[in-house]
């Protein structure tokens, strides 16, 4: 089982490097991709089964033992996530190939689209801070890549924001690894647990501060925000779709990670947890309802989904983290899809404007029916999957006695659902626009493309239904997760053999 481990960051790299030798035939390069993420899920999938009956499996790179050498660690917590990341990959990489656009005219879409992939694997694999900067690196230079592929001025100006952002944001976590290795001798993460533990409040508690910053650039949280909703909207559909649902929800995952693994309880004050994650969720939903773009609307709403994900870790319960962890998954299924549905809205209509939209309702009840259901989730209607995952937040934020961020979340998820009815009311709502205002012919895909985009769409929704239907087990795993997270024995022992 511990070679199962790699595989999930190999795979993506040799698929990239293949990708590039067949870069001659879009086919070929196609089918390397696909081939290699479909694999990738089932080895994911494979390695779910293992862990959670087993336990931790843990790859030291090399032979050489924790804490000095490279090691890769799959728990409960990180292969729940990769899983449904990977899933979310390859349904967008479908989507791309049928949308005319980045995918049909750039050779280089597929190996970095792999690249970022073999990115988001060692970032949920990694077992120790440095190689976990070097995959933010990694996804960092597929990533700016991707978002500038068609070369528009709008594209490499917001490219040019993310990578400033993005430099920053690495600068900041170099220090902070200085930082604690200066102060413990090592970055191992199982190796720091005991180590920081040890070490006087006021510098455990500047560490902490230090990460928390760090990732909250990654995740967008309150108050460093501020590039998110310039960055997305303007890269190809696919591109966007992909970053909302997963680059935001790996700098949660990080910070989740570090704070309980490496921090006693008392080094944070819960309650400022519990602030920022407040005002991420108001100012985040505040800014989506004064929107009249829907993919920058959407971008708003992944600032303030991400509130919902540090409530939980503020809590600093096993509920809270279980819904967290819960929640991340409907998050970055959810919000994938919306985004893709943005897209096939500006493919058919020349616009993601909602001034310039109406009536699509009556030309594409499909895809009207696909944004409801998404739509609905992510304001947390019954039965669907974000009613499941903000109940357990709210049943969790009770348990705890946090009675004013539950009624923030509350408050903020009936924001949600009117920005929602926004985009319900201007693009799908009303009589059906003309044709001849849509995009020009060329860039409108044969139907056998279109298909391929309104399946890869949907699959992703059903994706978000089959999650309300199997909520119960998925909690109950989340739930291991969470008590994993809370009493890191097995991790400890799995990585150091003590």
């Amino acid at each position: 089982m511990n070679a199962l481990v790699t595989l999930p960051v190999l795979l993506p790299l040799l698929g990239a490097a293949l990708s590039i030798a067949v870069g001659r035939s879009r086919l070929m390069q196609r089918i390397v991709g696909v081939a290699t993420l479909v694999v990738m899920s089932g080895l994911t999938v494979a390695l779910l089964g293992r862990i959670d009956e087993d336990g931790i499996a843990v790859t030291h790179v090399g032979g050489w033992t924790a804490p000095v050498g490279i090691t890769l660690v799959a728990d409960r917590f990180a292969v729940m996530l990769l899983l449904v990341s990977v899933l979310t990959m390859l349904a967008v990489l479908v989507y791309a190939i049928g949308e005319p656009g980045a995918e049909q005219t750039h050779v280089g879409f597929h190996p970095l689209y792999l690249i970022l992939a073999a990115g988001v694997a060692l970032s949920f694999l990694t077992g120790d801070l440095f190689n976990l900067f070097v995959a933010f690196e990694v996804m960092l230079m597929a990533s700016y890549a991707l978002l500038t592929l068609g070369g528009r001025p709008d594209q490499v100006r917001s490219g040019m924001t993310y990578v400033a952002i993005g430099l920053i944001a690495s600068t900041l976590f170099l220090l902070a690894l200085a930082f604690v290795y200066a102060s413990t001798g090592t970055v191992n993460l199982a190796d720091l647990h005991g180590k920081i533990a040890q070490l006087p409040p006021g510098i455990r508690s500047a560490l902490a501060v230090s990460l928390v910053v760090v990732f909250g650039i990654k995740s967008a949280v309150f108050p460093l925000f501020f590039w998110l909703p310039d960055s997305y909207p303007t890269a190809a559909a696919p591109v966007t779709a992909v970053f909302a649902g997963l680059l935001t929800k790996i700098g949660v995952y990080a910070m989740i990670r570090s704070q309980t693994l490496l921090f006693p309880p008392d080094t944070w004050p819960r309650e400022l947890l519990l602030v920022i994650a407040g005002l991420t969720m108001v100012i985040g939903v505040l800014g989506a309802v004064a929107q009249t773009d829907i993919r920058r609307l959407l971008s708003f709403h992944i600032v303030s989904q991400i509130g919902y994900m540090v409530m939980g870790l503020g809590l600093f319960t096993v509920a809270g983290l279980a819904a967290a962890a819960f929640f991340i998954v409907h998050q970055i299924v959810v919000k994938t899809s919306l985004f893709l549905v943005a897209g096939l809205i500006e493919l058919r209509l020349g616009s993601d404007r909602l001034d310039k939209l109406s009536g699509l309702g009556r030309i594409e009840p499909v895809l009207g029916a696909l944004f409801l259901l998404a739509a609905f989730s992510l304001a947390g209607l019954p039965p669907l999957s974000g009613f499941v995952g903000k109940l357990a937040l709210v049943d969790a934020g009770f348990g705890a006695g946090s009675y004013a961020i539950v009624g923030v979340s509350l408050a903020v998820s009936l924001l949600t659902l009117f920005s929602m009815t926004k985009i319900w009311s201007n693009a799908f709502w009303g009589p059906p626009m003309s044709v001849d205002v849509a995009v020009g012919a060329t860039q409108i895909p044969d139907l056998a493309s279109r298909r391929a985009m309104l399946a890869a769409t949907g699959t992703l929704v059903a994706l978000s239904l089959a999650i309300a239907l199997w909520a119960g087990p998925l909690y109950q795993l989340a739930e291991r997760a969470a008590h994993d997270l809370l009493d890191p024995a097995s991790y400890l022992t799995a990585v150091l053999k003590r």
